[in-house]
């Protein structure tokens, strides 16, 4: 019968495995690794009382024999009987001698390999199976301490130089530039033409700027914007005086496309460094960035640039350190010294919006705590080198000053960036149906809401919507952080939407991240509502590029307002890739690619509504 030790070290060993697999392979909760730490605290004094008290024999037989023997015993005289008599008889009494013999046969117990492997039960004569089974423990712990502690520890990036791509319009091209290294500057930036120089370009290095001081204010950052001669469809090289190159590709003008006829960009959003974790990875490698860059190099003419949804770090998984700015800028410097970040970030722009875990999980406290902090090494590292901020509704073009949300219109599609952290309510303040309740603050929601109704030039096909949590009530986990929480405005933003479509010629599409898995999702207007069916407005939430899914379903299709069109859980780097196509004709094509994995699994096409007067009745039997 096991003992209470024995069943202790069963149960500590047992559940540290189950929990160390998932923190390592499933979801790196930062609220696991004290349970862990905690399991193989008990686990290890109560293995070796195991194995010093475990029997090391099995009892065969256990034979018992009893001999009673009987002898008649003189009894002893009494003293007053001493004096008797020689002749007088002396008493006797039997006594009984009894005998035990016990006869024990053992053997040796045969030893039990899966047993003591599977449950980390040591075996007493086996030394080998018993030091095996206590190591995968020790390995366990080994790696959950080295997936937590190694980045930190082995891998400081206060040093680190690197510098990227940023925002590049058909007009000028943003670096950012980091260098620690004073001794550096003064640094210079310089560009040219690679291919085929014309008669009228000059093929040889041209200046993009010069970076005379650095300082820790900004982390040594600095944002280099350099205008570009107004030729689409060229392809420069950059490079800098401390030893950084890449290349770019100048976009396409507003309502126009490729010489190929197409216009790609890459969508996604989440990052964590070596996960699912592999010890033979470096501590800072990101998986995911190893797919997109197999993905790239796919795509016909490549793409224009990375639209980032968001969660770019995680600063409180697996573990926070600190709430500083200097934590913060660690996590961000980290990304950028991955191994694998040149494949991706040397010859391609990324663009950001900010999400929760930028900030803390399911941030909604607007501007207090930790935010300041938080958005310290955003700005500096991602808002320096975006796109421009969005413009102030009811003006012509005057950009809002103090906005963290953007807005810029790249060949056959405009797009405004949403911050939907900054300026939320509480998600649980307010009922969700509340129209005092908000996500993007007064201001945002009516910046977004004029970019909707505004105009767009010749050429432009499709409104972009980028915001960091899906737009879909379908969610069913946590739903109060995305949408769902905030129907009220939502609706107001959907009818502003489906207007859109009524005017015809634009089509209105929603790009979200976040839940870690990807579902696409339609939003019809309202049957015998004022808005034809071609006013539907679609969603591509897309995500992580290289984090955790859950194996259980969390989307689901409640109602006819949010109907599901594709959902897929599955895989640690999901990647979507949107192309536009045919814009010179009445209706332009949409087509969104989803890679799982670095292998495209899923497609969808969709059309523009068509550029026809007349109300929903006439536009619906024509679409229909």
């Amino acid at each position: 019968m096991a003992t209470l030790q024995d069943r202790a070290t069963v149960l500590s060993s047992s559940v540290l495995r189950i929990l160390g697999y998932i923190f390592l392979r499933w979801i790196p909760g930062h609220h696991l690794p004290p349970l862990i730490y905690g399991l193989f605290a008990i686990y290890i004094p109560s293995f070796i009382a195991s194995f010093v008290t475990l029997p090391q024999y099995n009892v065969l037989e256990d034979d018992i024999d009893i001999t009673i023997t009987e002898k008649e015993v003189e009894d002893q005289p009494l003293a007053h009987n001493l004096r008797s008599k020689d002749n007088q008889d002396v008493p006797t009494h039997v006594e009984e001698e009894v005998e035990i013999d016990e006869t024990i046969i053992l053997e040796e117990k045969a030893p039990r390999p899966w047993r003591t492997l599977l449950t980390g039960l040591p075996d007493p004569n086996s030394a080998a199976l018993s030091l095996l089974t206590l190591l995968i423990n020790v390995a366990l712990v080994l790696a959950v301490t080295d997936f937590i502690y190694s980045p930190n520890a082995f891998h400081p990036t206060q040093n680190l130089s690197f510098a990227r791509l940023g925002y590049v319009s058909s007009t000028q091209a943003s670096l950012l530039v980091r260098e620690p290294d004073l001794s550096q500057l003064p640094i210079f930036v310089s560009y040219r033409l690679t291919t085929p120089a014309a008669t009228y370009e000059d093929p040889a290095w041209q200046s993009a700027g010069t970076i005379t001081s650095l300082d820790n204010s900004t982390d040594y950052t600095k944002a280099v914007i350099f205008p570009l001669p107004q030729h689409p469809d060229r392809t420069y090289q950059w490079t800098t005086s401390n030893n950084h190159t890449g290349f770019f590709a100048v976009p396409p003008k507003a309502g126009q496309v490729t010489k190929r006829g197409d216009f790609t960009f890459l969508t996604t959003s989440c990052i964590i460094p070596r996960f699912p974790y592999n010890p033979l990875d470096h501590a800072l490698a990101i998986p995911g960035f190893r797919h997109m860059a197999h993905v790239i190099e796919s795509i016909p003419g490549g793409a224009r640039f990375m639209l980032f949804l968001g969660d770019f770090i995680y600063v409180d998984v697996p573990k926070r350190f600190g709430s500083s700015a200097e934590d913060y800028r660690s996590k961000y410097r980290q990304v950028y010294a991955s191994p694998d970040w040149p494949k991706v970030g040397q010859n391609l722009s990324w663009i950001h919006v900010l999400d929760d875990h930028d900030i803390a999980n399911d941030w909604d406290r607007n501007t207090t705590g930790v935010y300041q902090a938080a958005v310290d090494p955003w700005h500096h590292y991602h808002t320096a080198v975006n796109p421009p901020k969005a413009r102030q509704a009811g003006t012509y073009n005057t950009l809002r000053s103090d906005a963290t949300y953007f807005e810029f219109t790249q060949g056959p599609a405009t797009f405004f960036m949403l911050d939907t952290r900054t300026h939320r309510d509480s998600n649980s303040a307010l009922p969700v149906n509340s129209t005092e309740k908000t996500m993007l603050g007064e201001e945002q929601l009516a910046d977004l809401l004029a970019f909707l109704e505004k105009p767009e030039p010749k050429g432009v096909k499709w409104k972009i919507v980028v915001s960091s949590v899906p737009f879909t009530k379908n969610w069913r986990v946590n739903n109060l952080d995305t949408w769902a929480g905030f129907l009220g405005e939502r609706q107001k933003i959907l009818e502003s939407m489906w207007d859109v479509g009524l005017r015809g010629g634009v089509g209105v599409v929603v790009l979200s991240g976040d839940r870690h898995e990807f579902a696409a999702t339609a939003f019809p207007p309202p049957k015998g509502g004022d808005w034809p069916i071609s006013a539907t407005v679609h969603e591509f939430s897309t995500s992580p590029l290289s984090q955790f899914w859950l194996p259980t379903p969390t989307y689901r299709q409640v109602d006819d307002e949010d109907i599901m069109v594709k959902y897929i859980p599955a895989g640690n780097s999901k990647l979507g890739a949107v192309t536009i196509e045919n814009t010179g004709s009445d209706q332009s094509i949409l087509k969104f690619r989803l890679y799982v994995d670095g292998v495209e699994a899923w497609s969808s096409v969709i059309l523009s509504p068509p550029s026809i007067s007349g109300k929903r009745w006439g536009k619906d039997v024509l679409w229909g």
